[in-house]
């Protein structure tokens, strides 16, 4: 990993490198902001930036966009955490290509902003360094960790998996191409959780191997599953099926895998007066009381929703596997009632598995050079504290300020789950990204102060230092290279495409 040196700035951050602030806000003359382009970067190149770039571009004439990529392949969550089986939800990409051909967009990938991506030949950038250069900066990089349960065995070496780095593992995330996870050891897996991620991870774990063969799901991932030995899989949740998390269509789907039967439940648990419930709520009661397609008598794998049920320690065995969850049983407030809590009622009840999943939800975290800058970010819950539109709001010092009289730090923005939290689909991430977009086309147009841009030149500003370090950087027309080796690759076995698996094969495709 290459970092970007004071030794290659440019004269005018060399000047300005030694003493802070990093960078000044300004607020221009109506003539100096209608001579020239508004110069914007995003950091991050999944769902969030590419429809905020779209949003502003098409809402303020001759936006210039940099794209900040740490991998050196574009779309984030839709290449690495859409599910394999849902080719469909991948189409978004057909827009951001669109974007990306714009002559006033720049993808930059192989580069991160702030923080060292750790792998082959990438680049980082200071945060500092890179908001010198632009009249506005987005944040829309997604949750790179994922949330622990803070329980007893949790840390247990073999066997316990998160399902973050499962996902990106058979999605082909060279972060976790080595995970390697042993579904041989038991007849059983265990999910704690009971969101959408939580039920893609069992539809893997249960599903055909062979009509997922031909989905972009990594051929280590076939291998792995073809061995597994999972035949009956638990999803098991704190409260109830009314305070469920999941979706209709998920739900659904593992409702209709083939020769896969649902296990039965506490039907107490759903009120009788179903009908009575706003639509998606209703919908997800009748498919869970029809129950599967296959019957449990005739079915060869099973799953089940274990309701009421919070984890309480991991045991495991000598060779290091986990071997089992105890977990206390919860007794609903209110069964009925979406936000119901739940309290424990002091019984125990034992689930034996060697083959755990925790996905219990994903956050954000902070990159170096947010405090520095000024950057509010809430640790707790993973985010950047924002006005709900986008636009971020500055560090209180004074503790004895409420957060609503915090101020918006001039020209910089979030967008996606390092604005919102880890939560909702695509398209709820489109219509946020927009309200951001909205934002920042609002505050250039009315003039609102922005970050300082006397030499708001943007990546050209950046490239000679980067291109002199030991590090590739990779274009859209690389990335496109990228792109048609893979699908070559797939060719050649009957999919799609064959993903590359490690940032030194993506940058040989590229050459």
């Amino acid at each position: 990993m290459t970092s970007i040196a004071k030794s290659w700035l440019c004269a005018t951050c060399r000047r300005k490198a030694s003493a802070p602030p990093a960078y000044t806000i300004s607020c221009y003359s109506t003539a100096s902001r209608h001579e020239r382009p508004l110069r914007m970067a995003v950091v991050g190149s999944g769902p969030a930036g590419f429809y905020t770039a779209s949003r502003v571009m098409s809402k303020v004439p001759k936006t210039k966009v940099d794209m900040f990529e740490a991998l050196p392949v574009p779309y984030g969550l839709v290449r690495f955490g859409v599910a394999p089986d849902h080719p469909e939800v991948k189409n978004c990409t057909e827009k951001f290509a669109q974007v990306a051909s714009s002559p006033d967009f720049t993808f930059i990938g192989n580069v991160s902003i702030g923080n060292a991506g750790g792998h082959f030949d990438g680049c980082t950038i200071p945060l500092a360094s890179m908001m010198r250069h632009y009249d506005a900066v987005v944040f829309a990089y997604g949750a790179s960790e994922d949330k622990r349960l803070g329980i007893p065995g949790e840390d247990l070496p073999k066997g316990i998996y998160s399902a973050r780095d499962f996902v990106g593992w058979y999605n082909g995330l060279p972060e976790f191409a080595g995970l390697k996870p042993d579904l041989a050891q038991s007849d059983e897996a265990v999910i704690i959780g009971q969101g959408n991620v939580a039920l893609d991870v069992a539809r893997i774990l249960l599903k055909d191997v062979d009509e997922l063969r031909k989905s972009d799901i990594t051929t280590a991932a076939i291998e792995t599953l073809q061995k597994s030995c999972i035949r009956r899989v638990h999803i098991v949740g704190r409260r109830g099926p009314m305070q469920a998390a999941f979706t209709v269509k998920e739900l659904r789907e593992l409702m209709k895998l083939d020769r896969v039967g649902f296990d039965d439940f506490d039907k107490s648990l759903i009120p009788d007066d179903i009908w009575e419930l706003p639509r998606a709520r209703r919908r997800l009661m009748e498919i869970m009381m029809k129950g599967s397609e296959t019957r449990m008598s005739v079915a060869e794998k099973s799953w089940s929703l274990d309701f009421c049920l919070s984890p309480v320690e991991f045991f495991g065995r000598p060779n290091g596997f986990v071997d089992g969850i105890v977990f206390e049983e919860t007794s609903l407030a209110s069964p009925f009632d979406e936000s119901s809590s739940v309290t424990g009622t002091g019984e125990n009840l034992t689930l034996f598995s060697s083959a755990v999943f925790r996905s219990i939800g994903y956050k954000s975290v902070a990159l170096p050079g947010f405090d520095e800058a000024g950057i509010s970010f809430n640790d707790k819950k993973g985010v950047i504290e924002n006005d709900g539109m986008g636009r971020v709001l500055r560090v209180n010092d004074d503790e004895t300020s409420p957060q609503n009289q915090q101020s918006h730090l001039p020209g910089v923005y979030c967008s996606g789950w390092v604005k919102r939290g880890p939560t909702g689909v695509i398209a709820s991430t489109m219509a946020d990204a927009f309200s951001t977009g909205d934002a920042i086309a609002m505050d250039w147009n009315s003039e609102a102060p922005f970050i300082n841009g006397e030499s708001s030149s943007g990546w050209e500003a950046l490239r000679a230092g980067v291109e002199h370090g030991k590090c590739r950087v990779i274009r859209w027309e690389d990335w496109q290279k990228i792109d048609k080796a893979e699908k070559e690759r797939g060719l050649l076995v009957g999919k799609e495409r064959e993903k590359f698996t490690s940032t030194a094969e993506m940058l040989a495709a590229a050459n």
